[in-house]
């Protein structure tokens, strides 16, 4: 806890944080930043995991995304668990499945025990992330400390994603596959050993047990509604895709319906009653929307356009990755400056504005405009993922920042889902009106290799199509900035008629 001094004069101020406390949230990194990597580095591993395994394409898929559809489905539910048994309890027996699934990975002898595997680590991955973030207000009770260490929790998140790539292909220059899974295995037996010696265990007094029906209701609307955007996103939009959509969105309004009824809500909806949450919410499902849309267009861009293999492409991407990092560092330093709306509208215009400046990317040239709109996106970005792991963490009592948490952590993979399904989909749809490609950039790169004409004409309209998704992600920041402007506004105008109302009953 934090203790009070008293100077000479008077003057009580907190006294410094215990360094027991950053000891421990040196041990909290640990585990995100090993989740963070998990949903990136797989990626480069997939043409060599391929080659000695040989998946179906169906396979390669459930291989790519079973491991996010896992985490997404049981972020709120592992939140709510974390604050009845303990988060520290919950914390080190997800490290242990997600060290033990990722020795199995490793090692995988066919693409079947490979899927398992990472349908494990997902399993793991959602007990890590919200339980993590949520023990951060048990170590650190002084709200300026608490916001450096959440800026501290977010960079190493966000950063894991970042560098994810590089590390990933270091790892598989040198060594096979399995490799990328098997870094994790040291990394957790710190935590795991470390953890009970550093952690204060917290848990919730008097809180009932999970309902299991509302548990049962949110997995079963948010898996199939992921998975139909996924499929939107890889397929196209099929019969499938809507089916599983509309059924997602049906159990999901039966979940809310539900916890309207439940004296111990696994969601509790009063939380969205404030404006300051709603605006957090938005904004992370936002930004991680047009963020997942511009990364993934753009390492397309650096590979199929500009030529880069994918080292080369996830080295381009290190400035952003050191703009998101050192923003998220100093996040809680801006919002004590503007506070938290005014840093959320400064955030997300600057988002905005760096989508904006990667239209000046073309066909034939455009390295220097990349770098410089994805660093000053990756300011905003930085920042706003930081304000909204503090909204999320203050907004309830320490009792519940689990489930607070959960909430938070569920709406950044709700928006990666939709960035990649919509905006990818609509960089396709644009693409593919603009003349007789294949359904990809890249199988029309191989179909037509020897047809400079077609290749520079399929690339041209690739750079099109990635120009109207960048521009819809900018206008959808925008408009979340405006609605930041919009609901602060709203609460100034309601103090001002509180204060003006309190003064005329005085001067009655």
């Amino acid at each position: 806890m934090v203790g009070i001094e008293t100077s000479a004069a008077g003057y009580t101020a907190p006294s410094a944080t215990p360094r027991r406390a950053w000891l421990g949230l040196a041990v909290l990194i640990l585990p995100v930043l090993l989740v963070s990597m998990d949903m990136s580095v797989l990626y480069l591993a997939m043409p060599t995991l391929t080659e000695h395994l040989d998946p179906s394409a169906e396979q390669q898929l459930w291989i790519l995304d079973i491991y996010g559809f896992m985490i997404a489905g049981l972020l709120i539910t592992m939140g709510n668990l974390g604050d009845r048994i303990g988060r520290r309890n919950i914390l080190l027996a997800g490290a242990t499945v997600f060290g033990i699934a990722s020795l199995l990975a490793a090692f995988a002898p066919s693409a079947g025990v490979l899927i398992a595997a990472r349908a494990l680590m997902g399993v793991g991955g959602a007990t890590l992330l919200p339980s993590s973030l949520a023990l951060i207000s048990s170590l650190f009770p002084d709200a300026r400390a608490r916001g450096t260490a959440i800026g501290i929790w977010t960079a190493f998140f966000a950063g894991g994603s970042a560098v994810g790539p590089v590390i990933g292909g270091l790892l598989l220059h040198k060594f096979w596959w399995g490799s990328i899974f098997l870094i994790n295995t040291p990394v957790l037996l710190v935590l795991l050993a470390l953890g009970p010696l550093l952690l204060p265990e917290h848990r919730s007094v008097g809180r009932g047990p999970l309902d299991p029906v509302s548990v049962v209701m949110s997995i079963g609307g948010i898996l199939p509604l992921v998975y139909a955007v996924k499929r939107a996103a890889a397929e196209g939009v099929d019969a499938v895709s809507v089916v599983l959509g509309l059924a997602g969105i049906a159990i999901l309004v039966a979940f809310v319906r539900r916890q309207r009824t439940l004296a111990e809500p696994l969601l509790d909806l009063s939380l969205f009653r404030r404006g300051l949450f709603r605006v957090a919410i938005g904004s992370s499902t936002v930004g991680m929307m047009s963020l997942a849309g511009m990364s993934y267009l753009t390492s397309m861009y650096l590979q199929s356009v500009a030529g880069r293999d994918v080292l080369g492409a996830a080295l381009l991407g290190i400035p952003a990755a050191i703009a998101v990092f050192v923003c998220s560092m100093g996040g809680a330093r801006v919002a004590r400056r503007l506070g938290t709306r005014g840093s959320f509208v400064l955030a997300l215009s600057a988002a905005a504005v760096g989508n904006l400046l990667l239209l000046g990317i073309g066909v034939d040239g455009g390295i220097g405009w990349y770098i410089a709109g994805s660093t000053i996106a990756g300011l905003g970005y930085g920042i706003v993922f930081t304000l909204v792991s503090e909204v999320a963490v203050s907004s309830v009592p320490a009792e519940r920042a689990g489930s607070a948490v959960g909430i938070s952590e569920t709406s950044f993979e709700l928006g990666n889902a939709l960035g990649l399904s919509l905006l990818g989909s609509l960089a396709a749809l644009v693409f593919r009106s603009g003349g007789d490609f294949a359904d990809t950039l890249g199988e029309t790169l191989v179909r037509h290799s020897g047809d400079s004409a077609v290749i520079h004409a399929a690339q041209s309209s690739f750079v099109t199509g990635m120009h109207t998704a960048l521009a819809v992600g900018a206008a959808l920041l925008i408009m979340m900035a405006v609605t930041a402007a919009a609901t602060s506004g709203r609460r100034r105008r309601r103090a001002v008629a509180v204060d003006a109302a309190s003064a005329a009953a005085a001067g009655r």
